[in-house]
C-alpha cells in the first residue's frame, strides 16, 4: 500500500480516523487533461464542529507531553516527506498542474518545515518579571489551543504545511481545510504523513470544504487562531468575520510586486530573473513578479529579451511532457487572465509575447507600453503575465513601486548593493531581495505582507511562529497568601 492509496481517502476526510464527511464528495480533477483522478471526501459544517470539540480534548494532553516526544513526530514527518517525495510530487504535478521543480521545491520545503517545527518544541522561553508586591511574578508562552488553516491551491503543500507543522510543534491541535481543488497534495497528503509519523489521533483534522465549512471554522468558538493563505478579497471576509467573534487571524494574501531594474546591471540576468518571477508556475504565486520597471535606457531591450525569452517556453501537460509552465488550475481562472490581459491590450498596452490560450495552458505574456491605470498593471493578475514600465530616476521608480495597495514583495536588481538597499528603504513591503527577483520562502525566515497583502502576521522562523501559535500567560507566585483590607 502506497501512502497516498485511494483506498484509504477516498469519499473520506480525516482527523479520528478516515471516516464519511455530510458534504458528499467531489472529483478531483487533472487540470492539464480534464481526467477525474478520484474523489475527495467533502466536510460540512457539522463535520467543522465535531473535529474542533474532539481536537480541544485531545489537544490538552498534546501540550502537556514532553517537548521532545513531540519533537519526535515532527522530526519523522519530516522524514516521511523525504521518503514519499516522489509520491506526493507525482500528485502535485497532477492535481495542482506542478512542474517538477516546482513540485520538488514543495515537499522538500515540507520537510524542512517538519524539521524546524522539531526544534521549535523547545524554543519558547518564559520570562521573569519585576513586581512591586511581595512575589515571584513571570511570564511563559502557552498554546493556543486549536488553530484553523485555510489553504490555497496554487502551492497546496508548503502553504498549508507552514502553518500546521509550528502549530502542532507548538502544543496546539490543527483543523486544516485545504482548498478542494487540490485536497488531495494540500490536505490527504498531510494527514497521512502525520498519521504515518505517529501523531495521536483527533489532533489534525483535514476537512476539504466550500464556503459554508470555511465559515463554520472561522466562527466555531473552541478555534480562537485563524490561518488564512488566499486572495486579499477572501482574506477581508475572512477578517471581517474573525474580528466579529474576536478571533486572532493571520491573513497572508494577495500581491502585485515590483522588481526594479536600475541602468548598471548585467541585462541578461535581470531578464532571466523577470521570466522566473513572472512565468513560475504560470504565475500563480502570491510573490509573483507582477510589475517590471525597468529604466529607460533598458527598456527597450529588456522587453525584447524578455519576450524572446517567454516565446521560447515551453506549456503543456507536466506530466506527460518536460515543460517550463503547466496549466492554470481551472477555466475560470484561466478566463479571468485573460480577459485582465485582453483589457490591457485594448487600453493601448503592446502584446509583445503570448496573450493566448489553448485548454488550460496560458502562453508566458510580455506586455509593453503599459500605465498604471491598465488593468495587467495595477491589478493581481495570478497568471503568467509581465508588464514592464520605463522609468527615468531612481525617485521615480521608488514612487512607482510603492504605488499599490499591496506590499508582499519587492525584487531590486543592481551592481551597487548599498544603492539597492537604500532604494528599498523607500518602497513598503514585507520581503525584500536585491539581485533576485520577487519570488523566494524558506522555512527559517519570516515571510508576510503589509497593507492588502496582509496583516503584517508572519510565517517561518521561531519568533514569528511562537508569536502566531502561541499566547502570553502572566504568572504569580506568593509564599503565603495576600491579605487584603476587605
Amino acid at each position: 500500500m502506497t501512502l497516498l492509496d485511494t483506498t484509504i481517502w477516498t469519499g473520506r476526510i480525516a482527523g479520528e480516523g478516515w471516516r464519511t464527511g455530510s458534504g458528499g464528495d467531489r472529483a478531483v480533477i487533472e487540470p492539464a487533461t480534464g481526467t477525474e483522478l478520484g474523489r475527495l471526501g467533502m466536510a460540512g459544517a457539522e463535520d467543522v464542529a465535531h473535529a474542533a470539540e474532539a481536537a480541544t480534548g485531545a489537544q490538552r494532553d498534546w501540550a502537556a507531553r514532553p517537548y521532545h516526544e513531540r519533537a519526535e513526530v515532527l522530526r519523522r514527518a519530516g522524514e516521511l516527506w523525504q521518503r514519499h517525495a516522489t509520491e506526493v510530487q507525482d500528485w502535485l504535478i497532477a492535481e495542482a498542474g506542478s512542474v517538477r521543480a516546482k513540485a520538488t521545491v514543495e515537499t522538500d520545503m515540507a520537510a524542512q518545515e517538519c524539521f524546524e517545527a522539531a526544534a521549535l518544541t523547545s524554543a519558547p522561553r518564559g520570562e521573569l518579571l519585576p513586581s512591586a508586591a511581595d512575589r515571584l511574578s513571570m511570564a511563559r508562552r502557552v498554546p493556543v489551543g486549536v488553530v484553523g488553516v485555510i489553504a490555497p491551491f496554487n502551492f497546496p503543500l508548503i502553504l498549508a504545511i507552514r502553518s500546521v507543522a509550528p502549530a502542532l510543534a507548538l502544543g496546539n491541535a490543527v483543523i486544516l481545510k485545504p482548498d478542494p481543488r487540490t485536497g488531495v497534495s494540500g490536505g490527504v497528503t498531510l494527514a497521512r504523513i502525520f498519521e504515518e509519523a505517529g501523531l495521536p489521533e483527533g489532533l489534525l483534522h483535514m476537512l476539504p470544504g466550500e464556503v459554508e465549512a470555511g465559515e463554520a471554522l472561522v466562527t466555531d468558538p473552541l478555534v480562537p487562531v485563524i490561518s488564512f493563505t488566499g486572495s486579499t478579497g477572501a482574506g477581508r471576509r475572512v477578517g471581517e468575520l474573525a474580528a466579529r467573534h474576536l478571533k486572532r487571524t493571520h491573513l497572508e494574501l494577495g500581491g502585485n510586486s515590483a522588481m526594479v531594474v536600475l541602468d548598471d546591471v548585467d541585462l541578461d540576468a535581470a531578464v532571466g530573473l523577470g521570466a522566473w518571477g513572472s512565468f513560475l508556475h504560470s504565475g500563480q504565486i502570491c510573490m509573483a513578479t507582477g510589475r517590471h520597471l525597468v529604466h529607460e535606457s533598458l527598456h527597450r531591450d529588456y522587453v525584447e529579451l524578455l519576450a524572446a525569452k517567454a516565446d521560447a517556453l515551453r506549456v503543456g501537460n507536466p506530466a506527460a511532457e518536460d515543460v517550463a509552465l503547466g496549466p492554470i488550475i481551472d477555466t475560470g481562472q484561466r478566463d479571468k487572465v485573460h480577459s485582465i490581459v485582453q483589457s490591457t491590450v485594448d487600453s493601448g498596452a503592446m502584446l509583445a509575447a503570448g496573450g493566448s490560450y489553448q485548454d488550460l495552458f496560458y502562453r508566458p505574456t510580455v506586455l509593453s507600453g503599459v500605465d498604471i491605470e491598465m488593468p495587467a498593471y495595477a491589478q493581481e493578475v495570478f497568471g503568467p503575465v509581465a508588464p514592464v514600465l520605463p522609468f527615468r530616476t531612481p525617485e521615480e521608480a521608488a514612487a512607482l513601486a510603492a504605488d499599490s495597495e499591496y506590499g508582499l514583495s519587492l525584487g531590486i536588481v543592481t551592481r551597487d548593493v548599498t544603492r539597492g538597499l537604500a532604494l528599498a528603504e523607500r518602497i513598503p513591503t514585507g520581503i525584500v531581495h536585491i539581485n533576485d527577483q520577487t519570488v523566494n520562502d524558506e522555512a527559517v525566515a519570516p515571510f508576510g505582507g503589509t497593507g492588502a497583502s496582509g496583516t503584517g502576521s508572519r510565517f517561518g522562523g521561531p519568533n514569528a511562529n511562537i508569536e502566531a501559535f502561541t499566547d502570553t500567560r502572566w504568572i504569580t507566585v506568593r509564599g503565603e497568601p495576600a491579605r487584603y483590607p476587605f
